[in-house]
């Protein structure tokens, strides 16, 4: 791939993944991102079995390790704090977890000097022409690559003006996420709670800094019109949702208004036919996205590491590695949708028979006969791509 001028839209995990991997086969990277700087915090993402080999092969390891969350048990509760089931670390946090954005800021400091990086920017706009792809840029002046591929997440501007309107492509699973951070008042320590009514789910948790308490709300709802800009509306439908809502719900909804950078969002998945159309691809949450318990982050790690494998091997021929890029990722992208799929359901039941329905079963999963199995479920889609096809001796070593 040497002097193969690649564009990758997305800098949070699977963008600087693929440049990692792509510049260390000679490949020419530009990474655009439309935020002003690399985004921290943000929500514990765990790896498991076949993903924890690709973390070895970037090197990367031992800094993740260094910065993992090291989080505990996760305790159901009642309205009063009574703990009414524990479950164990592995359940939520896999063989290691980091939050996203100590991972993204380990994987730019892996690739900064072999990659060019451009901020404060996005794609505006996408011209094939057979022999490259000239693209204009928000900000930057229009410039042509070989190939483009968005890894740009769940509202892609890559898939939008290469393949259509995300309505056409999403999938809505009838409830919305919202998150944020606040002071400890709960003084919690490497350990999770959630607080469940019909519906609704209050999940709280501290990790590496004790000062911080990591919120996540989730709620059953129609499908919601809003800005997705518009904080204030936000915040407001957030607050109305759980308005009346026991344990120390009234708490955090007053943090909420102050919390400076909230996260809300429906949880959908992204179900795609083709992950390509001529020099444009798409990568991770831009062309499967699974959503909470789909193995996303690592999922699409793996699929950087492919696509950047396949189109080594196909030398000029990319429509050939697109192909084989999605015929290897394809039934583990779909294993972690299914896996994923009722998500909402089990972690905000809809009635109160449903919760005490989902205790047992949590109580049983728990428990030592069924703690190894239910891992092996776990690791599903996870250990549906293996790395055995991609030797690490193909690896050069980075230069640009």
């Amino acid at each position: 791939m040497n002097g193969t001028k690649v564009l990758v839209s997305g800098a949070s995990i699977a963008g600087p993944t693929l440049a990692y991997w792509l510049a260390r086969r000679g490949a020419d990277v530009t990474v655009v991102e439309q935020a002003p700087r690399l985004r921290g915090g943000g929500h514990g993402v765990d790896f498991r079995g076949a993903q924890m080999e690709l973390l070895d092969r970037m090197g990367i390891t031992d800094d993740v390790r260094a910065h993992q969350t090291a989080m505990g048990t996760q305790t159901i509760i009642d309205a009063t704090g009574r703990p009414i089931v524990e479950l164990p670390a592995l359940f939520f946090s896999g063989e290691v977890e980091i939050t996203r954005g100590n991972l993204a800021r380990i994987l730019y400091e892996r690739t900064r000097d072999h990659v060019e990086y451009v901020f404060d920017d996005s794609v505006t706009a996408l011209t094939d022409t057979g022999s490259g792809v000239d693209v204009e840029f928000r900000r930057s002046s229009g410039r042509t690559f070989d190939l483009v591929i968005g890894a740009d997440g769940m509202h892609s501007k890559v898939r939008a003006l290469a393949f259509g309107p995300e309505s056409r492509f999403a999938v809505f699973r009838g409830y919305y996420m919202a998150g944020f951070d606040t002071p400890n008042f709960l003084d919690l320590d490497h350990v999770g709670l959630v607080y469940n009514e019909p519906g609704r789910a209050v999940m709280v948790s501290s990790d590496r800094d004790p000062a911080v308490l990591g919120v996540g709300l989730l709620f059953e709802s129609e499908r919601l019109h809003y800005d997705r800009h518009d904080t204030a509306a936000l915040r407001r439908i957030v607050a109305e949702r759980f308005a009346g809502v026991g344990w120390e719900t009234p708490r955090l909804l007053e943090h909420l208004r102050e919390a400076p950078d909230p996260y809300f969002e429906p949880l959908e998945q992204i179900e795609l036919d083709r992950w390509s159309t001529g020099r444009i691809a798409l990568l991770g949450d831009a062309a499967w996205c699974a959503g909470p318990g789909g193995s996303g982050t690592g999922l699409a790690m793996m699929g950087a590491y492919v696509l950047a494998a396949e189109l080594a091997a196909a030398s000029d021929d990319h429509t050939a590695a697109f192909a084989r890029y999605q015929q290897v990722l394809a039934k583990a992208a779909a294993k972690g949708r299914w896996q994923a799929k009722g998500a909402g359901a089990f972690l905000a039941p809809p009635t109160p028979a449903r919760i005490r329905r989902r205790n047992r079963t949590y109580r049983l999963l728990s428990s030592r006969i069924m703690s190894r199995p239910f891992a092996r479920i776990l690791g599903g889609a996870a250990n549906a791509v293996t790395l055995d096809a991609y030797p690490r001796t193909a690896e050069p070593s980075p230069a640009r």
